[in-house]
């Protein structure tokens, strides 16, 4: 009966695992291709984002009743009980994520034909890329309960906040000097914080992780 209820423990993590991997695939494609409809100025894509959203939302629905059936009917502890509540806090952290990208796709839709004026423009799909690595390497790291890497993404949010600081200067500067593009420079704006704030959750999802791996947040561990 004992070795039963541990292979069904244990048949339920991978579950969780894997819904977790699966949610968070999607909100690196949905990161990526806001950031494709934004360039190019494909308001098609940006719907195809806006639709995708429904299907992160669900699996977020899907990862909570999971976990609090594991909580339930396994009474998980210690180490066990740490990883199902990281998961739970995690699905709510990448769900806020795929939020942000859809907002990203609903703005570059307000944009316009005025992207082509923007110098930002060229640095918005970095800053992009950068989020993206954070958000795939702090599910690697979660797969594989890996608190280095963990750590390596939470340094990896001074390069995006740098490029959002970048933006704002530089947007700001456009705006003084153009009033007459000030709207469209702000949904700019809006798309630049939206990754700065993709970064943040990815360093919180990070955060989560070294401590279902450790027992420590990584502030903690240092000192």
């Amino acid at each position: 009966m004992q070795e039963h209820t541990v292979k069904a423990f244990d048949e339920d993590i991978t579950r969780l695992r894997g819904l977790i991997a699966e949610m968070g695939g999607l909100a690196e494609v949905a990161i990526q291709q806001s950031l494709d409809a934004l360039v190019r100025g494909d308001d098609e894509l940006a719907k195809k984002v806006v639709k995708a959203d429904k299907k992160i939302d669900a699996l977020e629905s899907e990862i909570d009743k999971l976990a609090v059936r594991i909580i339930a009917l396994r009474a998980p502890m210690a180490d066990d009980l740490r990883e199902v509540i990281a998961a739970l806090k995690i699905a709510g952290v990448v769900e806020r994520i795929g939020d942000y990208s859809k907002n990203i796709a609903k703005a570059s839709r307000e944009i316009g034909d005025n992207r082509k004026k923007f110098e930002p423009l060229t640095l918005l799909p970095a800053m992009a890329e950068v989020a993206s690595e954070m958000v795939h390497d702090v599910l690697t790291a979660y797969a594989a309960r890996d608190p280095e890497l963990a750590k390596e993404v939470i340094l990896a949010d001074e390069k995006v906040d740098a490029f959002y600081n970048s933006i704002f200067r530089n947007l700001v500067s456009h705006m003084v000097e153009n009033p007459s593009m000030i709207s469209s420079a702000a949904q700019l704006l809006f798309v630049a914080r939206n990754l700065e704030r993709i970064g943040d959750h990815a360093t919180n999802v990070a955060e989560m992780v070294h401590f279902a791996a450790t027992g420590l947040y990584p502030v903690d561990e240092d000192g």
